[in-house]
């Protein structure tokens, strides 16, 4: 008997998610969508439509409860907005139901004690999907870290760099405000604080962070001279304007977004350099672990290239990772990550990845990295064979649950204590839900 699904939130994310359930109909079932926009549920009932598979029944924001007791549904996959995390997970188990929950887990140290609170109350379980572990080549560094190649880690350097399609993304939506999303070291930089926890396994005991806004919105834009510019890009001449995103222009934004601003005034494509901004474009974050490691990370919203770099030293050599995602912004697509019919080709940097081990005494080599087919370099649909018909016997324990959640948030949390106060900030005192050193 498959189990009966809910996708809660059905911005463009949820698209992933019911196409992995639909593919699997002998282990999953989707019964129910749930969103307070009735334009965007509208648009996942054409989809499915267009697969052949049947009209779903659909629910409001207020009808969590009603929906799990109605449909029999037994998990749900929340990927509504990253505030909303704590509040709908924590409902949801109380509900009855087990949770599957887009990363992160949620964005603050309350949000956390909400849902470990609820999932020890309930009995019930919560899954996060860290899809970056599933990505051969992250894969490729733990098996090399795992199997003593480097010795005892000792520390790491972390370096990603988004390019002004991706990054500048960021700063047209719900999460250019810090109280929607946490701000990039908890939105965007909990998949790499995950990535780090999960390649050293171990936990972080201290964090110091320094970071601010030093390229997108309005005060940035004026000190530039860039001058007078329209609130959003889908207005006639957007096209002209590298920083502007026309919603019209793509069939999926266009009815996810555009049509459906009349139903909740959300607005998907706000300039850049407007004002309202309130995260960090530029940041860097030390961290201390439980076994010793320290890592050193930065992340760059506004790089003409995207990817990143990260080095593992350890007591007998060190292993360094280098990928390239999209060596120049050429295309239109807003993710690089994810599989694109362009090639991007630079006349210095070119898209590639490459794993290089270096021993002491002795020579680097470069260790084979399998490819891999699909979003998030192949990442995507190894995380939703395990999502949707279960973990296999797997050596490098890529299934993440709520413990991780939140030893993901944890850096990124105290790090925004950091930012706030000028301290470093001892993880222990932030009192997150079920924390573990």
């Amino acid at each position: 008997m498959p189990r009966r699904y809910a996708v809660a939130g059905t911005g463009s994310r949820a698209q992933s998610y019911v196409r992995a359930i639909l593919e699997r109909p002998d282990d999953a079932q989707l019964v129910a969508l749930l969103d307070p926009n009735p334009g965007r549920l509208a648009f996942h009932q054409r989809k499915l439509a267009d697969l052949g598979a049947p009209e779903l029944p659909q629910y409001g924001a207020d009808d969590l409860e009603r929906m799990v007791k109605e449909q029999s549904v037994d998990r749900v996959v929340v990927t509504s907005p990253d505030y909303t995390h704590a509040t709908v997970v924590s409902r949801l188990l109380r509900a009855g139901a087990d949770v599957i929950v887009e990363k992160p887990l949620t964005i603050n140290a309350e949000g956390t004690r909400q849902i470990v609170d609820a999932m020890n109350e309930s009995g019930k379980s919560v899954v996060v999907t860290f899809n970056y572990r599933y990505s051969p080549r992250n894969s490729a560094l733990r098996q090399l870290i795992q199997d003593g190649e480097i010795g005892q880690v000792t520390s790491v350097e972390f370096q990603w760099v988004l390019d002004t399609r991706h990054g500048a993304d960021y700063f047209r939506r719900w999460h250019r405000e810090k109280k929607n999303s946490g701000g990039l070291l908890i939105h965007k930089a909990s998949h790499h604080f995950d990535l780090v926890n999960w390649w050293i396994a171990s936990s972080p005991t201290r964090v110091f962070a320094s970071g601010g806004l030093a390229f997108y919105g309005d005060e940035n834009a004026a000190a530039r001279g860039l001058g007078e510019r329209p609130a959003r890009g889908s207005i006639d001449g957007a096209a002209n304007d590298p920083w502007l995103l026309d919603l019209r222009t793509d069939d999926t934004n266009r009815e996810l977004y555009y049509e459906s601003e009349k139903y909740d005034g959300y607005l998907r494509d706000q300039d850049v350099f407007a004002p309202g901004i309130t995260i960090e474009d530029n940041m860097s974050v030390i961290a201390e672990y439980a076994n010793g490691a320290r890592l050193s990370y930065s992340l760059n919203a506004h790089s003409p290239w995207e990817g990143y770099k990260v080095s593992v030293n350890g007591t007998l050599g060190r292993a360094e990772l280098e990928v390239i995602e999209r060596a120049a912004v050429v295309d239109d697509q807003i993710d690089p990550s994810y599989p694109s019919g362009k090639v991007i080709a630079g006349d210095v940097r070119t898209n590639g990845e490459r794993l290089v081990l270096q021993k002491h005494w002795a020579t680097a080599v470069e260790v084979e990295i399998p490819r891999g087919e699909g979003g998030h370099g192949g990442g995507d649909r190894l995380i939703y064979q395990d999502l949707f018909i279960g973990p296999g016997d797997d050596p490098l324990h890529r299934a993440a649950d709520v413990n991780d959640g939140v030893r993901a948030v944890a850096v990124g949390i105290a790090a925004n204590e950091s930012l706030a106060t000028g301290r470093p900030i001892v993880v222990a005192d932030l009192e997150l839900g079920g924390w573990k050193s």
